[in-house]
């Protein structure tokens, strides 16, 4: 779960600097959209390397699952089939955590978006507020309208929550909390990811909608 999960942080992280070159205009992200599809060649065919970096990311969403629904089993095994921990800690009698909250639901949150972002930016079988040639000009039909955007903004919030525990967790499980400083940095670091990549995902369906890019 840990290295799919940083596997998908970095393509998130990759993405989220792709969407900023809408900030560079149209003629500046159509190229951009142009190159991904040329990257490699001629070693690679036409769109190959794409396909690459589609397969790494599905093989890592896969395996992500997978290993959500095998610790899942684990936890509730662990419990002798109860849905939650005894804690005399909280008020109904029974674990809650902000992880067990965020990320189960979240995760259900973020299929259904990536499955949504797919069908409009990629495949173009939803086209709200009009159909375009131009990557970039779907992008920013899309954003025109606003409750595109409330639904983007809710489902990066999503991931953001996601991201939040999920860095720290990752580098946790990978070895990473050798101490209590190292465990105060990873938590700085946890935060520092989760609203980089909120933000950053945000700026532009946020700049199209209010006419900053258009």
């Amino acid at each position: 779960m840990a290295v799919s999960g940083l596997i998908m942080i970095g393509y998130l992280l990759a993405h989220m600097y792709g969407n900023l070159k809408v900030f560079a205009g149209q003629q500046a992200f159509d190229d951009y959209a142009h190159h991904l599809r040329t990257i490699g060649e001629p070693i690679l065919p036409y769109g190959g390397a794409l396909w690459v970096i589609r397969i790494v990311l599905l093989v890592a969403i896969i395996a992500h699952i997978y290993s959500a629904v095998v610790l899942w089993r684990r936890d509730r095994h662990a419990r002798g089939g109860t849905s939650r921990y005894d804690s005399p800690k909280a008020r109904r009698g029974v674990q809650r955590s902000y992880a067990s909250f965020t990320l189960r639901w979240g995760g259900i949150v973020i299929v259904l978006f990536v499955i949504y972002h797919l069908l409009h930016l990629t495949w173009h079988v939803v086209t709200p507020g009009g159909p375009a040639s131009s990557p970039y000009q779907r992008v920013v039909n899309g954003f025109e309208v606003w409750w595109l955007v409330a639904v983007y903004t809710i489902s990066l919030l999503a991931i953001g929550l996601h991201l939040r525990h999920g860095v720290w967790s990752a580098l946790t499980t990978l070895g990473a909390h050798t101490s209590a400083a190292a465990r105060r940095r990873l938590n700085i670091l946890a935060y520092v990811v989760a609203i980089a990549i909120t933000v950053g995902f945000l700026l532009v369906p946020f700049s199209i909608l209010f006419g900053v890019v258009n």
